[in-house]
């Protein structure tokens, strides 16, 4: 009896640890192809889980890549002023909105912010990230222990490079791409 108890405890924490990591892998669709992000849980749950509420959602469908700096980073993620099927899109005020769920606290961690890092956008206050989002193009290790890294392209990167720079100083980019979809894989 005691085997049998240990091989279905055994079994049902091979079926969980294999459903709990498939949750964890996201498809970012773009224009020039399908994106597979590894997210980082055990690093920043609460980043992590908003960013999954709001791709399963269908929050980041539609949403522009407001900021676009080459060599450094692609920003999206304004739920509010960068979603061009919204009433409420503003190309001009793209990258200062969120969601209407409260901000996030910082979760730093040791996670090095190199190419194809995703982190979690904010202001000057490291505890107002919300719902916007930066992909690294390379290596910005003055980012480390100050933006909340949150997963990683595994997957696709090529896709990124890909998306409209903007302005060399700025970032800001006319006429943007923008996420087709995020969702679970």
């Amino acid at each position: 009896m005691n085997k049998f108890i240990y091989l279905f405890v055994l079994f049902f924490s091979l079926i969980s640890t294999e459903l709990m990591a498939e949750n964890n892998y996201m498809i970012l669709k773009l224009k020039h192809g399908n994106v597979e992000i590894e997210l980082y849980p055990e690093k920043a749950p609460n980043h992590v889980k908003r960013f999954k509420e709001l791709a399963n959602t269908g929050k980041y469908d539609n949403v522009i890549f407001h900021r676009v700096i080459d060599g450094f980073m692609a920003q999206t993620g304004d739920v509010k002023f960068g979603k061009t099927t919204s009433s409420e899109f503003n190309l001009s005020l793209a990258g200062t909105g969120g969601s209407e769920l409260p901000d996030l606290k910082a979760e730093f961690s040791d996670i090095a912010h190199t190419r194809g890092i995703l982190s979690a956008a904010r202001s000057a206050n490291p505890d107002s990230a919300n719902s916007q989002f930066f992909i690294c193009f390379e290596s910005a290790p003055h980012l480390d222990r100050q933006y909340s890294a949150f997963g990683k392209v595994i997957k696709g990167m090529e896709y990124i490079d890909k998306i409209k720079k903007g302005d060399p100083n700025s970032g800001a980019v006319s006429d943007p791409d923008k996420i087709i979809s995020i969702k679970s894989k």
